[in-house]
């Protein structure tokens, strides 16, 4: 004889410190759960909702005493950060404490770019007053208050012209600065290494790639985007573009690709190896974007535009995810990320360099398990209903600025009277007497080699 009986062993229930959490017994039946998916909408719709009432992205504003004009994160330290003004002054920052460390003296004319070297022990700059300086970089002392302090530079390079930009390599002893040419240095001699030049009267930026490091690029006034190979010591390949480019941002993950920022308020995502047409278009800016970023890991970048907002977008996303900006913010001039991929930097021409939070909504300090599960249980939710429409428009939504949101509705209008004049032309001609050029191939003018 069979006796069914129900059997129920005390450990399985009964807590062993009041800490414990009840463990809790469910029954994973669909049928004894049929509102199931309602009560999970509700869930994500709440926490979409949640999502915009903490979004609050801004951190601190670390000031100077005139615009910034650059900036440069530490390969090696996260809490330290170089900013460079137009009067010539450049700071290292303590992030965290939000002190100065010390005043780099010796700049006459505006800082035009600055960069650290691999070891995150020294930087060079560069500036309007035709001369490189090499600095020695300390290291944030343990006690708190201010440590405010001038410094001199090690090394001073001169050149023959006015500096734009400087970029150094990921494992060497030598930088390239762009100006009337594109020059590489070494930190042993007073002269350039090597002098590169095609066509361009001057030189904008320039930019060496973190995973293929003899590679760099530069941007020109004649709108081109040049590619170098310091192994070869010549140029590559020289892209020619219908607007001017101001920066160029190399993914670390992807040694092939890289970004570069447009005057006509888009940036474009490029494969070296495949330059008739960008791989991505990224929309959003209403005016010339100045400065971008990648992130460590490659997935997202940042930009600034003179629209004065900040957007951070992801690597293959056309339009933007996030939109940063304050009442007082004027043109962003330089962007960067933080070591860690948890903040965004940005500089401004109101002499405020401004310490921003990756994801707006992110809850700062130190978090319990408990919180962790429940932040990453809600970003799972809005992303299993982010195509449901209400979802979908909340998470979309952003605030912008009255001028912003002006003149991205007058680019509309424009785009989409450019859109049917286009289609009633071709409607009125003969047929394939008018070839329309895709997207990611219409600010390609030619490609030079």
């Amino acid at each position: 004889m069979k006796v069914k009986v129900l059997n129920r062993n005390e450990e399985e229930f009964t807590r062993e410190r009041a800490q414990d959490l009840k463990k809790v017994h469910r029954n994973y039946e669909p049928t004894l759960h049929q509102f199931q998916r309602a009560h999970e909408y509700t869930r994500a719709l709440n926490a979409a909702k949640l999502q915009k009432v903490f979004a609050k992205p801004f951190i601190a504003a670390l000031t100077h005493s005139d615009g910034i004009t650059c900036l440069a994160r530490n390969p090696r330290i996260l809490n330290s950060l170089l900013a460079g003004s137009a009067d010539g002054d450049i700071r290292i920052w303590d992030i965290p404490v939000q002190r100065t460390l010390r005043r780099l003296k010796g700049h006459t004319g505006a800082v035009k770019g600055i960069s650290f070297a691999p070891d995150g022990e020294t930087c060079v700059s560069c500036s309007t007053d035709c001369s490189v300086r090499l600095w020695k970089v300390p290291f944030a002392p343990l006690e708190p208050g201010p440590v405010e302090a001038d410094e001199a530079a090690v090394f001073e390079f001169q050149g023959r012209n006015a500096f734009r930009a400087i970029d150094h390599h990921w494992r060497q002893s030598l930088f390239a600065t762009a100006g009337a040419a594109v020059e590489v240095w070494s930190h042993e001699r007073s002269e350039p290494v090597n002098t590169f030049s095609w066509g361009a009267d001057s030189v904008l930026s320039v930019k060496f790639n973190p995973a293929e490091s003899d590679v760099f690029a530069s941007t020109g006034g004649d709108r081109s985007i040049a590619l170098y190979d310091l192994r070869s010591a010549r140029p590559i390949r020289k892209l020619v573009m219908q607007t001017r480019t101001n920066a160029v941002a190399w993914n670390p993950m992807e040694a092939f690709n890289f970004t570069a920022a447009s005057e006509d308020c888009n940036l474009y995502t490029y494969d070296m190896r495949k330059l008739q047409s960008a791989a991505c278009v990224h929309k959003d800016f209403v005016s010339a974007v100045m400065d971008l970023d990648y992130s460590p890991i490659g997935r997202e970048f940042v930009a600034g535009g003179y629209d004065r907002s900040v957007r951070i977008f992801n690597f293959n996303a056309g339009h933007s995810r996030e939109v940063y900006h304050t009442k007082r913010m004027q043109r962003v001039f330089c962007v960067r990320f933080s070591g860690d991929g948890s903040y965004v930097f940005s500089g401004s021409d109101d002499m405020n360099v401004r310490v921003w939070k990756a994801d707006a909504s992110e809850q700062l300090g130190v978090t319990l398990p408990r919180e962790k599960h429940k932040a990453a249980y809600n970003k799972a939710l809005i992303n299993r209903y982010k195509h449901m429409p209400e979802v979908k428009r909340i998470v979309r939504h952003r605030h912008v600025p009255v001028a912003i949101h002006k003149a991205s509705k007058m680019r509309r209008i424009v785009q989409d009277s450019d859109k049917r004049k286009l289609q009633r032309r071709i409607q009125h001609s003969a047929p394939g007497s008018i070839t329309v050029k895709p997207e990611r191939k219409k600010k390609i003018v030619a490609e030079l080699e």
